[in-house]
């Protein structure tokens, strides 16, 4: 089998069910499996699975095993030569599927390549990053972040400065979507499960490039994202969501440096 999909899921079998749909209308001819891996399982998705989708492996968990733990699962049993890895609030574009798989096979020093990410109304998102250090975190999260050095950092962080319109190799991409060759996840591992939330998608993409393989952003093929934010708003419940998502990145930041304490940065391009 030529390739695997991953379709990760979290509360939300409207978005997955319109992933899916996407995904096998813009499958093309590539021989392939799909494999939705849930966390915290709910009985309308499980229902809606089987009802709509009895031809895709479904792995439920009754409790919540976190993005890295879902993915791990599907990792675990795909067969593919190569894996599509999706949040569902994917949709997936017109010949994005094939422009990503024609561009790893092509080039076999890529571990991951990711697609360009856009929003409804076809803007560009932000899904390629620099390196955190700690100072990162600090200006993200404090009052610090609106002073001018701060700024600048942050700017370098988010990669600003870059023409997102061409292919390049970075330093680590936002989880949501891309693609990656099994026989080098083979050789890197499994997501960490230490991260529960937050830098599982960083720790991993460093671990491919400390193993040798580079990580590739590349806008020919693209992607919506619907990206929900749990910081939106003003109301209390929101404003206690944003708190605590807060404090669960500050948590994985703290363990992602003490893991890496030591280690020098992967060097690219």
């Amino acid at each position: 089998m030529e390739l695997s999909i991953i379709i990760t899921n979290y509360k939300n079998p409207e978005l997955l069910k319109v992933c899916i749909n996407s995904v096998k209308k813009n499958i093309g001819d590539v021989s392939h499996e799909i494999i939705v891996a849930d966390s915290a399982t709910e009985e309308d998705t499980e229902l809606m699975m089987q009802e709509d989708f009895p031809e895709v492996v479904f792995l439920s968990s009754m409790t919540n095993i976190g993005f890295g733990g879902t993915v791990n699962n599907g990792l675990k049993i795909a067969q593919g030569e190569y894996i599509l890895i999706l949040n569902g609030d994917i949709i997936v574009k017109e010949n994005a599927i094939e422009v990503l798989l024609d561009y790893i096979k092509k080039h076999p020093e890529t571990g991951i390549v990711a697609p360009q990410l856009l929003n409804f109304n076809e803007t560009y998102q932000p899904s390629t990053f620099k390196f955190y250090t700690p100072l990162t975190i600090v200006y993200r999260r404090t009052f610090l972040g609106k002073m001018p050095f701060a700024k600048k950092h942050l700017n370098n962080f988010l990669m600003k400065e870059v023409n997102h319109q061409e292919t390049q190799e970075v330093d680590w991409i936002m989880g949501s979507s891309f693609m990656v060759q099994k026989k080098v996840v083979d050789k890197v591992g499994l997501m960490d499960r230490r991260f529960r939330m937050y830098f599982e998608d960083t720790d991993w993409c460093r671990r491919f490039w400390e193993a040798g393989y580079k990580v590739v952003y590349l806008p020919q093929a693209q992607m919506y994202h619907y990206h929900g934010r749990g910081s939106a708003g003003k109301s209390i419940i929101k404003t206690l969501l944003s708190n605590r998502l807060t404090w669960i990145h500050i948590a994985s930041a703290i363990k992602y440096f003490r893991k890496y304490a030591g280690r020098e940065l992967p060097k690219h391009k």
